[in-house]
């Protein structure tokens, strides 16, 4: 009787397919508009240029994958997951140029990021608004967000199409080089920067602003070496009219936590949620969770996939603070067996793993990341951690800006800034020339310093690989033989080639003017 049944529905839906009008069978869906349906008022531009920064929240981005490339890949982290195409993709040794969570997933969504902010800059000048300036920062937003994705493509890839159209699946877009690339960028962040408002309201918090333009121009800049005109875009946040909407918080940890994000020292943060638990897809209940927590945490707390490397213990510990104390920064970055008795003096919790001893058995002497994680208010990790990644903080900038001072010639003047970052109440260090004076004025061997200073203030915070490339120690054989001290894994290194990642070879394949990287 049951199949009987269903016979009869069937055929009574096919009899109606072919008895009704194909005009009535051609409605659009409202979910789904077409170009020529959207893109009318400026509730459209708002959506639209939201989906764009959409694209941060993708496993591909800065929810989870990208962090193992700068993160793990360089010699502040490693992998020992046991997926291994995984743990290997963070050694150099790339057999499958098609590895979708280390390569093609990056390449895809940053063109998809590309794709959405090119309909905005297309469409929203066809749309009548209220206002100019509204209309222009929504255009300035799309730039800003454009010009970080690419960046992000001149310092993996080097190398790919730059498309500043709305697509078509047909298109072949020509390979351009890094210096083109790097043009682009600056070209929109100069253009997003003179039009993006220094602040927000409270509604719009998050948003891109003036001065984080300005510090992602800088790090353009600074990428390519064109130290003056990285100086002078930080001028404004440091030294200009912009100095007055930053600053650095006295607790280091504030960073890392939800308990006070977009602070004073927040240039640039991308806002995560634990509100919606869903997949990662494009509907109303994607997650807005950040994920790395999750796999960067303890075995029986998290995947513990991403771990840090011990050499930084041994550096934090180098030099004690104007009390006599460890760096306290050592115990916000990094879990590690003995943290209980190089902080006698901290509480309970911060000495702990997620309220936890120290599994001698499960965890032996191993180091993990611990800045980001959640141990402070829950007892494990899941997807949907609410931490902002903050993406550039004032620190940064500050120890960027001490860095264009001394490639200008202007060593004694670049003490100050990394002081400012050493003596924060938090940290309390002495000041630079005070516990290392045999640097004085040598551009040399403040350059090295600096680069240790970094290390220890921005470790896991997905700068480092950028750093290395800016230091020539990944496209140098001398600076091949310092990572390999720090990090095994740079024994795998080949001088040359692991510089830059392999194209996608689907990409390859698919697009007759794309050439895959040498000597890949």
């Amino acid at each position: 009787m049951k199949n009987f049944r269903i016979h009869i529905l069937t055929l009574l839906f096919v009899s109606m397919a072919f008895s009704c009008s194909e005009d009535l069978l051609d409605v659009d869906n409202p979910n789904t508009p077409t170009v020529d349906q959207a893109w009318k008022t400026e509730k459209d531009a708002e959506m639209g240029i939201n989906a764009a920064y959409n694209m941060f929240y993708k496993p591909s981005t800065w929810t989870r994958w990208i962090y193992f490339r700068y993160d793990l890949t360089s010699d502040e982290g490693h992998s020992t997951s046991p997926w291994g195409e995984l743990a290997d993709w963070t050694r150099f040794r790339y057999s499958n140029y098609n590895f979708w969570d280390g390569n093609n997933w990056h390449w895809r969504d940053f063109y998809k990021a590309i794709f959405r902010t090119n309909q905005v800059l297309a469409y929203v000048p066809t749309i009548t608004f209220k206002d100019e300036a509204t209309r222009d920062k929504i255009l300035a937003q799309a730039k800003f967000i454009r010009a970080l994705f690419y960046f992000q493509v001149a310092v993996l890839w080097e190398t790919g199409p730059i498309v500043l159209d709305p697509s078509e699946p047909a298109d072949e877009p020509e390979q351009r080089g890094e210096a083109e690339i790097w043009a682009q960028v600056e070209e929109d962040l100069l253009w997003a920067a003179d039009k993006l408002p220094p602040t927000w309201d409270d509604a719009n918090v998050g948003r891109a602003t003036k001065g984080a333009a300005k510090a992602l121009l800088a790090r353009a800049y600074a990428q390519q070496k064109k130290w003056a005109l990285a100086k002078a875009q930080l001028d404004w946040l440091v030294t200009g009219e912009g100095k007055g909407y930053y600053g650095l918080v006295d607790n280091y940890r504030d960073n890392f936590t939800h308990l006070n994000e977009n602070n004073k020292e927040s240039v640039f943060e991308i806002q995560f949620s634990d509100k919606n638990k869903g997949g990662d897809g494009d509907n109303l209940s994607a997650s807005m969770g950040f994920q790395r927590t999750q796999f960067f945490a303890p075995g029986g707390i998290g995947w513990q996939d991403g771990k840090a490397r011990a050499w930084l213990i041994d550096e934090y510990k180098k030099e004690k603070t104007k009390d006599g104390k460890n760096d306290p920064r050592l115990l916000n970055n990094i879990f590690y067996k003995d943290a209980y008795k190089d902080f006698p003096d901290a509480v309970a919790n911060d000495t702990l793993v997620y309220n936890r001893r120290w599994d001698v058995g499960a965890w032996g002497n191993e180091t993990f990341i611990k800045k980001y994680s959640t141990y402070y208010y829950r007892d494990r990790e899941d997807y949907h951690a609410p931490n902002n990644f903050r993406f550039i903080r004032y620190a940064d900038v500050l120890l960027l800006y001490a860095e264009c001072l001394n490639e200008t010639d202007q060593t004694a003047y670049a003490y100050q800034y990394v002081n400012l970052v050493r003596e924060r109440p938090g940290t309390n260090l002495k000041k630079l020339e005070d516990a290392y004076p045999a640097i004085g004025n040598d551009k040399t061997l403040f350059r090295k310093r600096l680069q240790m200073e970094r290390s220890l203030e921005l470790c896991f915070e997905a700068v480092r690989w950028m750093d290395l490339k800016r230091w020539d120690l990944v496209t140098t054989q001398a600076g091949i033989e310092e990572l390999k001290t720090r990090d095994v894994d740079f024994n795998n290194f080949v001088l040359g080639k692991h510089h830059r990642l392999p194209i996608p070879q689907i990409e390859v394949d698919n697009n007759t003017k794309l050439d895959q990287n040498t000597p890949y």
